[in-house]
Parts: C-alpha cells; sequence; structure tokens
C-alpha cells in the first residue's frame, strides 16, 4: 500500500496500482465527477476497472449508490469504504449483477481490454432505462503520440499513451466506431488537457503545471483529434426502430 498526500477532498490512500487520481481541473477523471454531480435519490453508479476506489469514494460521497468492478487483489487496499466491490476479470464477462445502473463509468479501463465490444454489449444491457455510459478514452492521434511515432520509436511506459498494458491504441473515429457498434449512440465528447503535473512532478512550479495544462485544453479545444490527450465521452444506449 502507497499512501499519498492529494488535495483536500481526494483520496490519499493507494494501492501498488501505478495509476494515479488526477486531480487538474482539465483532466479526464474532473470531466468524469463534472458528469455525475451530486445527488439526493441515491442512483445507481458502477465503476467498471475502479481499480484502488478513488472515483467510488467520491462518488459515494456524492450521494451515488456505487459498485466497483476490479480482479482480484487489485482494488482498494483497504477494502470497499461505503460501496460495494465485486471481484470481476473483464476479459472474460461480467460478473452477475442484480440491478440495472444510472450510470456505468469506464474510467481508463478499455484500452487494456481484449474485446472491449464484448464488454460494452454486456454493460448496454445493465444500464436502467434512461442510464448513461461515461467513459475516459486515450487519444492515439495525439501531437506527441504522432511524433514519437514518426521518430521510429514505439516506448513503453508505465502508464500514460504508451502504457505497456494498453491493447487498443485508438484514435477519435476508432472508439466512435467500437461504441456506436457496441449499441452507443454519443451525445458529448469533452476533450482533456495532457497532464503535465503527473508527468513533471515536481520538477516544475505550481503555477507553471496550471498555465501549461490550461494551455493544452485550449489546444484540445481548437483541435481534439490532434491535441485531446483523452476524450470524455457521454453516451446513451441506442434506441431501437
Amino acid at each position: 500500500m502507497v499512501a499519498q498526500a492529494g488535495p483536500a477532498g481526494y483520496p490519499t490512500t493507494l494501492s501498488q496500482s501505478p495509476y494515479q487520481f488526477k486531480s487538474s481541473r482539465y483532466s479526464s477523471h474532473a470531466r468524469v465527477l463534472e458528469l455525475l454531480p451530486p445527488v439526493t435519490n441515491g442512483a445507481r453508479v458502477l465503476d467498471v476497472g475502479c481499480g484502488p476506489g478513488y472515483l467510488c469514494e467520491l462518488l459515494t460521497e456524492r450521494g451515488y449508490r456505487v459498485t466497483g468492478l476490479e480482479r482480484a487483489g487489485w482494488g482498494p487496499p483497504d477494502g470497499a469504504l461505503g460501496y460495494t466491490l465485486i471481484d470481476a476479470d473483464l476479459d472474460q464477462r461480467l460478473p452477475p449483477l442484480n440491478e440495472r445502473f444510472d450510470a456505468i463509468v469506464c474510467a481508463d479501463i478499455l484500452e487494456h481490454l481484449r474485446d472491449p465490444a464484448a464488454l460494452l454489449q454486456q454493460l448496454c444491457c445493465a444500464l436502467a432505462p434512461g442510464g448513461r455510459l461515461i467513459a475516459s478514452l486515450p487519444n492515439s492521434g495525439h501531437l506527441y503520440f504522432r511524433l514519437v511515432i514518426l521518430s521510429g520509436r514505439f516506448p513503453k511506459h508505465d502508464r500514460g499513451l504508451f502504457d505497456r498494458t494498453h491493447i487498443h491504441f485508438l484514435t477519435w473515429d476508432g472508439w466512435r466506431e467500437l461504441l456506436t457498434g457496441a449499441g452507443f449512440t454519443i451525445r458529448t465528447a469533452i476533450p482533456t488537457s495532457a497532464p503535465v503535473g503527473l508527468a513533471l512532478e515536481t520538477q516544475a512550479s505550481a503555477a507553471a503545471i496550471r498555465a501549461a495544462e490550461w494551455l493544452s485544453y485550449g489546444l484540445a479545444n481548437l483541435r481534439r483529434q490532434l491535441f485531446a490527450y483523452q476524450f470524455v465521452v457521454e453516451a446513451f444506449r441506442t434506441a431501437k426502430e
């Protein structure tokens, strides 16, 4: 278990996972949370591939009834805190779920799966009427990714666009085709900035990091296919004619 200091209101206890909560206001996690504001009706949320449980904890605090899915031994080190945690091998199929969900979150998980289309089709059936899918998806069309490939390299990193555990490297068109083919209609697609703070860690001042992330986000909004680090998508089950 690794304990890390985090901003006020964010979980600080992480497992051995190399992935961290991205607290920047322009990050994928911030955009996911914007789409899930506080509620009073106990709406049901399924967090697919919840990892250490940082989104599960925050959504529970916001009034949601949360279920997290994660591989055995990869979930929160101290167990679920206020939510339900189910062991699941997402490369097999969804485990039995006793309810349907108002929102299903796939944050940084689909690119790691052998057959994300099969999982998405199962998730489509797990949505309650009017329910929505919220997914964050890496952009392999990002300028950095293109330049590295153009240089003749394909590095393997612990996280990021060249994460060694990524199986699928898709641009926006590829993600759109995957989602629509699995039975979803995309309503919104929000670009995110590059995680400059995580990349530089303590090598730059907080003000410089904020400025760099602001610039990255501005460029992503101007031309998302080239400058968006990730896409945060809100999608609904396609209505059958």
